[in-house]
């Protein structure tokens, strides 16, 4: 069964906002305001939370891993509070996805958010139904650039590997697909635009309306 798994944050939906604010309501109980703002340091934010810590506690001139490993806790319940205020599908996203349904294509999410917020947001967003599989960053020990996550997801999606490939929108996402051997389309929307073309994807997607093309081009 042919099978296309998708990265959630940057990918599916923009959640960079949301998850910014999350992170400076801990600089805030803190006494150090908004460190991080919503759209220049949005590609930190789609690297998850401990970067969004690590970037503000570097502009307070600290580097302590202590530090983001107490916040981590306070930012994941700041975000799950939040959720979806800002947070949108990317346009075209979920007509794309419908066409793979359509076309025979099993489809899944593979993302580094915890599983359990991954299930409440693509829940928030009425897009759940519309997958076959999720896997979060600790369904399993270990977490995407490894690609036993990527492989969950297909399994459970009901597809094979050998007929699969990943769309997401950073080097994590990358590097996953090559551990995995399967190829990778990138998109361009995201805070990187075309530079995410350096990491050498198969493919790169500038709109959601390319998907379906794509995804003939790639699973033949």
């Amino acid at each position: 069964m042919r099978t296309v798994i998708f990265d959630l944050d940057g990918t599916l939906a923009d959640t960079s906002a949301d998850l910014i604010a999350a992170a400076n309501h801990c600089f805030r109980e803190m006494g150090a305001g908004d460190l991080l703002d919503p759209v220049g340091d949005a590609l930190t934010a789609f690297h998850g939370g401990r970067a969004m810590l690590r970037l503000g506690f570097s502009r307070l001139g600290r580097a302590d891993e202590a530090e983001v490993d107490a916040q981590y806790p306070i930012l994941l319940r700041a975000y799950e509070d939040g959720i979806d205020r800002e947070t949108r599908l990317y346009p075209g996203a979920v007509a794309a996805v419908e066409a793979l349904r359509s076309s025979g294509h099993r489809v899944g999410v593979c993302t580094n958010k915890p599983e359990r917020l991954a299930e409440i947001l693509v829940g928030r967003l009425g897009i759940r139904h519309l997958f076959n599989s999720l896997v979060g960053a600790d369904t399993l020990p270990v977490r995407k650039p490894d690609p036993a996550p990527y492989r969950l997801a297909v399994e459970r999606a009901g597809g094979a590997l050998g007929q699969s490939f990943l769309v997401g929108d950073t080097n994590t996402d990358r590097q996953t697909a090559r551990a995995a051997g399967v190829p990778v389309a990138l998109v361009t929307f995201g805070p990187e635009g075309a530079g995410v073309a350096r990491y050498e994807p198969e493919a790169l997607m500038g709109h959601f309306d390319e998907l379906p093309a794509l995804a003939k081009r790639l699973l033949p």
